[in-house]
């Protein structure tokens, strides 16, 4: 339950006025460059295209633990996309999360962060949005469980954990902190997978950016802490690795891949920048856990079998070829409370994104099909454990668990 919203809020569902071009109009032009690049901020190509061919014109599945949600179409077809609506329409819809027809949206919506937006943002959102080849495209209704196929209970959850208005600026803190603190808040909405959710799928505001499940998968801490956050990150690693999805210390994983090659790798110098600035501030949240290391003979089996399989790429000491294979000793990602991510990767192989920054290729064979639950519970406690790693011990009936999600 605690990752209903991490997984709803990865999609859109919002619909604005028809077909719209600059006409060599300057101040049009300059709200449509901004709309587009607060789209590509908002990462909002990834949910809406189900078809490379038809960008934005919605249709894709996103599945979530109440159901399935179908990404609507974006673009400004009248009939079935962004086609009759007011800019009072569409502000509305991004700052309160409600439709035109007065309905509630849910949460798939990333409205709790859009709400933080001016009102000049969102409008150019809407001017980028209304550029786009109208494509008539109908996606099918939410596919939710009782009682969340109805709209009206999203009332309830608004009036629990929903607070509107726009982010105010810190005075204290810096023109570039306060705009990196605007993006990840508002229009990227990061916590949506990056901050643990309580029974009701809203944020745990006391753990922001503590880390999340999401799709099977856990997005790692945002935060300071030492192990598993970003405390050992420059802010020069951070913007490598929004821009490029690696650096020195970390390859992006499948889904944060995704993040990277629709939104990150796309945003300018400037504004992945103050993305970093901002992260890199943030303090460490909840303590890390303490950790007991796995028995001698568990790290003895899992040295034997991490030389036989993972030591060609990764080195006898973990550090593997940066850019390339990601080092391991002091890898964030690898030491996350939460294995999911870890697991996923040894169970099914991975494969480096590839951005302009960073066109270079390297795979990982999948192990799902060459070793036992318990073998692979053995190299995963001890990549995490070794070279001065420590994270908590993975059982070979979580392996199971994973595998047969």
């Amino acid at each position: 339950m605690r990752a209903i919203l991490a997984a709803l809020l990865l999609c859109t569902a919002f619909i604005a006025e028809g077909h719209a071009q600059p006409k060599g109009d300057p101040a049009m032009a300059e709200d449509i460059a901004r709309g587009k690049a607060l789209t590509n901020a908002g990462d909002c190509a990834s949910c809406h295209t189900a078809d490379p061919a038809k960008p934005f014109a919605g249709g894709k599945r996103i599945d979530t633990p109440f159901g399935g949600i179908y990404a609507p179409n974006l673009t400004p077809d009248r009939e079935t996309g962004l086609g009759a609506w007011s800019d009072d329409d569409f502000y509305r819809a991004l700052r309160f999360g409600v439709a035109r027809d007065g309905s509630r949206y849910y949460p798939a919506f990333p409205y709790p962060n859009f709400t933080k937006l001016t009102r000049q943002d969102i409008l150019a959102i809407r001017a980028y949005l209304a550029t786009l080849p109208p494509v008539a495209n109908a996606p099918r209704a939410p596919e939710l469980r009782w009682p969340f196929n109805y709209r009206f209970v999203m009332r309830g959850w608004n009036w629990l954990f929903f607070k509107p208005g726009i982010l105010m600026p810190d005075q204290a803190k810096s023109t570039e902190w306060n705009r990196g603190r605007y993006l990840v808040e508002g229009v990227a909405h990061c916590g949506a997978c990056h901050t643990p959710k309580n029974f009701f799928g809203a944020d745990r505001r006391d753990q922001a950016y503590g880390g999340g499940r999401v799709a099977g998968m856990f997005a790692p801490r945002l935060d300071g802490a030492a192990r598993s956050g970003l405390k050992s990150w420059s802010v020069e690693d951070i913007a490598e690795y929004l821009q490029s999805g690696r650096n020195a210390r970390s390859h992006a994983g499948e889904l944060m891949s995704e993040v990277v090659v629709n939104s990150t790798s796309k945003m300018s110098d400037a504004d992945v920048r103050a993305i970093a600035v901002y992260l890199k501030d943030l303090p460490a949240g909840a303590p890390e856990p303490k950790v007991t290391p796995p028995p001698a003979a568990r790290m003895a089996a899992g040295e034997k079998l991490y030389s036989s399989a993972c030591i060609a790429c990764h080195e006898s000491d973990g550090s593997g070829a940066p850019r390339i294979y990601p080092p391991l000793p002091g890898n964030a990602n690898l030491q996350s409370a939460d294995p999911s991510s870890a697991l996923r990767i040894i169970l099914d192989g991975a494969e480096t994104v590839t951005t302009p920054r960073a066109p270079n290729k390297g795979s990982m064979p999948g192990y799902a099909a060459k070793m036992t639950d318990q073998e692979i519970a053995d190299v995963t406690n001890y990549i995490r454990n070794a070279w001065g790693n420590a994270a908590p011990l993975v059982t070979a009936a979580e392996v199971a668990s994973a595998r047969r999600k």
